[in-house]
């Protein structure tokens, strides 16, 4: 039986609880699949937050400045993203993340991540794993335990526990290694139009905005096979 491939750009923030909402959901539409279909999932950085100095913001005065909602309004929502997390296989601490922070760096070790993957393209059991690890250690890390994002310490556990090198870690966080390859990646996503994430590029023709149920991604999964497979 031919197997189909489909390739999922997933453009996300760490620090975007939809971005874990939408991942674990897309992940069960991926199982849903079975050996139908392989698909290949990328991620790429979106800074949601990136003027946030070091240490971060409480994350009821940050978000009650830029959005303009209440604490009371606040609390509903992390109970709805809560439930919607649950839904798809997600656990998010009912007390939410107490602080806002800065990814960037992050993002570097996501990018490093995918390179290490491409650079054992050859065998494609092997060709993606740790980058998908890593970013969904990232949004475990912060949205399950309320671990800072921007700690190195964090960061450096989290890429040894995937299977990265952390001295190889350790030296890209006490470097600038990648940072213009993640600023590059970030503007060609705002030119492009994305001011929202997260964001879904499915065979770098089928667009989709925000945490989409599982029903809709399986259903975009396989119209994007159908139409690779036409084409």
């Amino acid at each position: 039986m031919r197997v189909v491939n489909v390739k999922v750009d997933f453009i996300s923030d760490v620090a975007c609880p939809w971005c874990a909402i939408g991942l674990g959901a897309l992940e069960q539409a991926i199982a849903r699949l079975g050996d139908e279909l392989h698909v290949q999932v990328l991620f790429h950085p979106f800074e949601l937050n990136p003027q946030m100095p070091p240490g971060g913001q409480d994350a009821t005065e940050y978000l009650a400045h830029k959005y303009g909602v209440t604490a009371a309004q606040q609390a509903a929502t992390r109970q709805m993203q809560c439930e919607r997390a649950a839904e798809v296989g997600v656990v998010f601490r009912p007390e939410g993340r107490g602080r806002i922070y800065n990814t960037f760096d992050a993002h570097r070790l996501l990018y490093w991540a995918g390179q290490e993957d491409a650079a054992v393209a050859a065998d494609e059991q092997a060709a993606q794993g740790r980058q998908h690890a890593l970013k969904k250690a990232l949004l475990n890390a912060y949205f399950g335990q309320g671990l800072p994002p921007e700690s190195h310490e964090v960061l450096l556990r989290l890429a040894s526990q995937v299977g990265l090198d952390e001295p190889r870690a350790a030296a890209i966080l006490a470097s600038t290694d990648y940072a213009d390859e993640v600023r590059t990646q970030q503007a060609v996503h705002a030119q492009a139009g994305f001011h929202s994430v997260p964001t879904l590029i499915l065979n770098d023709a089928y667009l989709l905005s925000g945490a989409q149920p599982v029903d809709v991604l399986e259903a975009a999964l396989r119209q994007a096979a159908e139409t690779a497979v036409a084409d």
